[in-house]
């Protein structure tokens, strides 16, 4: 394992002039192959046309790209693709080509699994079981961006964060992503098309706040009731929505930014006229705008999807408080790329025969 070669994307641009510099190369070469690597996003060693063959093979006696690869991509009938995505170490995520007459969005994840158990969630079902480091992540959009361009001859325009894994309990891999994917050095996207999906952690939001992060945040909410928030997302009994609320009233001070509630409406669980006024008064903590999103069923479980009028109802209570709210169908319900429904199906069959 001593002889094990080391990822070099995991290396800086600083310590890559440094290896150069260690075996007698010149520091630009470090520049070369950095841009080879971020900006254009090779793959091989060989593939680097300004590198001296001498120095193709220093890199490949050193280092490995543990570049992802997609393993299966199923097409939806609305156009959607999903990506079964095989990581280095052969562990398996999924992410989401959802395109519109507008733009093209690449659903990303962010963790293999999920430990935040969300009971209308199909991942909640995978334990988690590592962390994506930032090229996994950066490799899930690039596959995109050529799918895009590939299928629809359109560029990739946005970014979301609501594949697999909660992006706030991977932090720092998170973040380093997306600074590679907004860097002129990488794919030179604009912060403004991302939007990074949580639960709500509340020290995050604030920390992302300090840091000054340029995307956009979106809070999947469900709930503005902590009994039934409790119900929906255990991860509420530790991170309530007081503490929530004050965590975005942080946010907004320090950025300015408003954010966006996703907000899924079940029958019998949320859907009376009790929990869409409470929703419209958490709304106006802070500037905010609802997404209410389609159920996806996971099964043949509890939760089902509210009846249209119910979805009718939180619309006018919000609207009539000043809030907007946009229904939101979802796409790719026949391939199981909807929201909340990612999950391996291979690793979701050997979780249940265990």
């Amino acid at each position: 394992m001593e002889n094990q070669k080391k990822d070099i994307r995991k290396f800086s641009l600083a310590e890559l002039e440094e290896f150069f510099l260690a075996h007698g190369e010149k520091k630009f070469r470090a520049k070369q192959v950095y841009e080879w690597l971020w900006n254009k996003s090779l793959k091989n060693f060989d593939e680097m046309s300004n590198i001296s063959l001498s120095t193709r093979e220093l890199l490949k006696t050193h280092f490995a790209i543990n570049h992802i690869h997609v393993d299966l991509m199923q097409h939806s009938s609305d156009g959607t693709i999903k990506n079964a995505v095989k990581l280095y170490d052969n562990k398996i995520v999924e992410s989401v080509l959802i395109p519109t007459t507008k733009r093209i969005t690449a659903c990303v994840s962010s963790q293999v699994g999920c430990s935040l158990d969300c009971n209308f969630c199909a991942t909640a079902r995978l334990k988690r079981m590592r962390n994506l480091n930032p090229d996994e992540i950066y490799d899930q959009v690039v596959a995109i961006k050529d799918e895009a361009e590939t299928y629809f001859q359109r560029p990739l325009t946005n970014i979301v964060f609501m594949g697999m894994g909660e992006p706030l309990l991977n932090y720092n891999n998170v973040i380093e992503a997306i600074d590679k994917i907004t860097s002129p050095e990488g794919l030179g996207m604009a912060p403004r098309r991302i939007t990074l999906s949580t639960v709500g952690i509340p020290k995050m939001i604030r920390k992302m706040a300090d840091d000054e992060v340029k995307f956009n945040l979106a809070i999947s909410l469900h709930s503005a009731i902590n009994e039934t928030r409790s119900r929906l997302m255990p991860i509420n009994d530790s991170n309530p929505l007081e503490d929530l609320a004050e965590s975005l009233k942080y946010w907004y001070q320090k950025t300015k930014r408003k954010v966006t509630y996703e907000y899924v409406i079940w029958q019998g669980v949320n859907d009376d006229e009790k929990h869409a006024k409470a929703l419209a008064k958490f709304c106006k903590i802070i500037p905010s705008k609802v997404n209410i999103i389609q159920y996806n069923p996971i099964d043949e479980g509890e939760f089902r999807q509210a009846k249209q009028e119910a979805v009718e109802m939180y619309v006018r209570v919000l609207e009539s408080q000043g809030i907007i709210a946009k229904v939101r169908k979802s796409r790719g319900q026949d391939i199981d790329a909807a929201c909340g429904q990612l999950a391996n199906k291979n690793e979701v069959a050997q979780l249940a025969t265990n």
